[in-house]
């Protein structure tokens, strides 16, 4: 096995509270941005730390995802989209750096400049930028990009367009945005859109297209074949406009990156060992420990990587939609992480191997701490003292069983939190005033077998409550528009987060995603404290103050009681062909956006 651990360039926890403790850089034009301080690379850097500018090109990467696609536009609500293409297939006028806690280099850009409180933000593009049929970037793409996506292109876009109070060109090759709140973040997130070729859908409907257009972009790689449903093949420009960008030098180094769409996880897993995959992800430690020893292993043919990573734990597991009369107090959904028997759930399904989530930005400094709230953290939360739920000032920890299957102590709290909520049972069913059953039901995505076992394990639980919930499973175009919707009670979701939260937690929490639908609010919360822990985040100038904004809204967010967590994934484990290679140096992001496939290579042996 082949195990790679960090290159001590820097400790990057120090890294992240030196940047944190400065204030917001007012220059000239410059070549980067960072959130707090200075970009932390020279203007004249080769390549990304984690990047190797030696890299040959050629070769292929073939991945698995379970589920299917009727869509190639990522950019627009209506759909089921491969999610790689958002970040595959389009370029921004600004790229991240993922050694960084939050800091972008320009790419389609040469430089950025800001105001001095960052009231403004202006870019100039790069020369020799260009669409892959060799047409030039113009100053009308970027504009027109930025206003179709901000009205009617995917919620996730509308946040920020909202905040710019005029865009304009000023100069041949300028655009300057001007924002009419003060949120200092603005300026990054707006080098961070994708940019759109204007005249491709000159009189067509962006925000209706699926696989009857495929878009053209900036970025080295475009969509070359694909099958609804089944395959989407993306080939590498030769003509890419940016290969000798430093930013992109040791990037878009394979020929071919192909994404191949399964049934199911069990069938995924059979074409990897069969040789149709050569790269795959794994998740369940005890899968890995245990299967992974097919004569490919055995020869050498594929390798195992463990990639370790310093970021935020994230969200994973069921969530509960507040939306939903069952789900509306709080006591319920208490007493449904009571039921779920993490511990006996975690020795069934990894043999006990992986760490629970216990906040959402837990395993970093940013998280929860355990106890009372204290300090800056208790100060920001006490005006809302009144509408906080039980522990998020005095402590809060998940419940814990015994480990056995029976999990007595936690069925009875269960039980308990039922009938504060005005449950009773009666005849061994869980009913309500109205003597009427109390069920809900889960929805699950097809092919999503490892929930699936979860699920089955968690609903034996349930029936020692009294309740038997519905699983309800269906394809990954049906779960999309459900989900886009928030029509389920409980599903599966996931919630990544960064070093470096701010406006996109609105996105994640506001109260605008209660009604407006495709935002990440899956949960259906509405909670004055949480957006104004978000303003707190947004609005921090110095180290103290973003880290105690950060843990106060995770308090909030944690005794919401909204997700049931199941484990975390404190390291990535990725099986591959022995010809994919990638650098020893390891951004603190790990194994993240922007580093499978983009800074691997093919050599061969």
């Amino acid at each position: 096995m082949r195990s790679v651990f960090f290159l001590k360039r820097h400790i990057s926890i120090a890294a992240l509270t030196l940047a944190l403790s400065a204030q917001f850089a007012t220059a000239d034009p410059q070549h980067g941005i960072a959130m707090y301080g200075d970009p932390e690379l020279p203007p004249d850097f080769v390549s990304l730390p984690y990047a190797n500018p030696e890299a040959p090109k050629g070769g292929r990467i073939v991945t698995g995802e379970v589920g299917g696609f009727d869509s190639l536009n990522p950019h627009i609500a209506k759909g089921s989209t491969p999610w790689q293409l958002r970040f595959l297939a389009y370029e921004s006028l600004m790229g991240r750096n993922w050694d960084e806690p939050f800091t972008l280099y320009g790419l389609l850009a040469e430089s950025i400049e800001v105001g001095e409180n960052r009231d403004w933000v202006e870019f100039v593009l790069r020369e020799e930028a260009a669409f892959s049929d060799g047409t030039p970037l113009t100053v009308e793409d970027v504009m027109w990009s930025y206003e179709t996506l901000g009205t009617i292109g995917h919620p996730r876009y509308h946040g920020a367009w909202k905040k710019v109070a005029s865009m304009e060109q000023t100069g041949p090759r300028s655009i300057r945005f001007t924002f009419n709140e003060d949120d200092p973040e603005m300026a990054l997130l707006i080098g961070m859109r994708p940019i759109l070729k204007n005249a491709q859908w000159d009189g067509k409907e962006f925000d209706a297209s699926g696989i009857d257009e495929v878009p053209i972009s900036t970025a080295p790689y475009v969509i070359d074949e694909f099958e609804a449903g089944r395959y989407v093949s993306l080939k590498r420009n030769p003509d890419y406009w940016g290969r000798d960008v430093n930013f992109m030098r040791g990037q878009a180094n394979l020929d071919e990156i192909r994404m191949e769409f399964y049934g199911d996880g069990t069938a995924m897993f059979e074409a990897f060992k069969a040789g149709a995959l050569n790269s795959s992800r794994e998740f369940n430690v005890e899968k890995w420990d245990t299967q992974y020893d097919f004569p490919a292993i055995d020869s050498g043919d594929v390798v195992k990587s463990v990639i370790p990573h310093e970021r935020p734990s994230g969200m994973t597991g069921f969530v509960m939609n507040t939306r939903r009369e069952q789900f509306k107090d709080w006591r319920v959904r208490d007493a449904m992480l009571h039921a779920f028997n993490f511990e006996f759930i975690n020795e069934t399904m990894t043999g006990s191997k992986q760490p629970r989530i216990t906040s959402y930005l837990s395993n970093s400094v940013l998280g929860m701490q355990d106890g009372p709230a204290e300090g800056r953290v208790r100060d920001l939360l006490e005006p809302f003292a009144a509408d906080l739920l039980p522990g998020a000032l005095d402590g809060y920890a998940l419940p814990v069983s015994d480990g056995t299957e029976r999990n007595r102590g936690n069925i009875r709290a269960a039980i308990d939190l039922m009938e504060e909520a005005g449950y009773t049972i009666n005849d061994g069913k869980m009913v309500g005033p109205d003597g009427a059953p109390f069920t809900f039901e889960i929805l699950l995505q097809q092919g999503s077998t490892e929930e699936q076992s979860i699920i089955d394990l968690y609903t034996q639980s349930l029936e020692r409550v009294g309740i038997t919930p519905t699983i309800t499973t269906i394809d990954s175009a049906q779960f999309k528009e459900r989900t886009t919707n928030y029509d389920f009670d409980m599903s599966y979701n996931r919630w990544g987060m960064s070093l470096s939260p701010g406006n996109e937690q609105k996105l994640y929490w506001g109260c605008d995603g209660v009604d407006n639908p495709g935002t990440r609010n899956w949960m259906g919360m509405c909670s004055p404290a949480a957006e104004a822990m978000v303003d707190a985040i947004l609005q921090s100038d110095s180290r103290d103050d973003f880290v105690a904004a950060t843990r106060a809204l995770d308090r909030v967010l944690t005794t919401g009681r909204y997700v049931i967590p199941i484990y975390q994934w404190n390291i990535s484990r990725i099986a591959h062909a022995k010809e994919l290679k990638y650098p020893t140096a390891i951004p603190i992001y790990g194994d993240w956006i922007g580093w499978q496939p983009d800074v691997w290579w093919w050599e061969e042996e």
